[in-house]
């Protein structure tokens, strides 16, 4: 795994079928394509379904923000033939709480389901800690349990069951939650 820090300031980060890399203005086609599948909307808890139109381009411009909260990278998997934009991961900074906290969050296309690329995603995204993060918390629906084995396979520990909203179920939904704990081994990127 390597890195090389991107013209928007934010790392890429190299691991073994997939580059971790900010967002373009070109991936709105199949990010659409992909958040559009209820089965990838119904995995989170912010994805609306059906998916309204603009709602990519505008995730896009969010995740490009120099004032962003939340730090998005596409899942390349293109130099292993895999295709441009095969998921995303993220990292949320934690408003409240102890400082250096931050929410990883992620979701891969149904055509890379088991596969191994969320995992391999998470395990590269939490050892480069690109935000410096002392802790990173996760949480996933009770109902997908290979999210849940992502997690533990990457070393976070569960702490416990709460409940959030999903957008596109229109419900409350119970969760799994996860800590992993880090140490802050890098300095936060400006």
């Amino acid at each position: 795994m390597s890195e090389t820090v991107s013209l928007t300031g934010q790392p890429e980060i190299v691991a073994d079928r997939v580059v971790l890399r900010p967002l373009r203005r070109s991936d709105a086609g199949l990010l659409s394509l992909y958040t559009g599948d209820k089965r990838v909307a119904a995995s989170t808890s912010s994805i609306p379904h059906p998916l309204p139109p603009g709602t990519s381009e505008a995730f896009i411009t969010r995740a490009l923000a120099p004032n962003r909260r939340e730090e998005v990278w596409a899942l390349d998997g293109s130099s292993s033939g895999l295709g441009e934009l095969v998921g995303v991961i993220s990292l949320t900074r934690m408003l409240h709480g102890a400082p250096n906290q931050a929410e990883i969050g992620y979701w891969v296309a149904p055509a890379f389901w088991n596969t191994g690329l969320a995992s391999e995603a998470v395990r590269a995204l939490t050892a480069a800690n690109p935000l410096g993060s002392a802790t990173i918390f996760a949480s996933v629906f009770q109902d997908n349990p290979i999210s849940a084995r992502v997690l533990t396979g990457a070393g976070f520990d569960y702490i416990g069951d709460a409940e959030t909203f999903c957008v596109s179920r229109g419900a409350k939904v119970p969760t799994w939650t996860y800590l992993l704990r880090l140490g802050a081994r890098r300095s936060p990127a400006a």
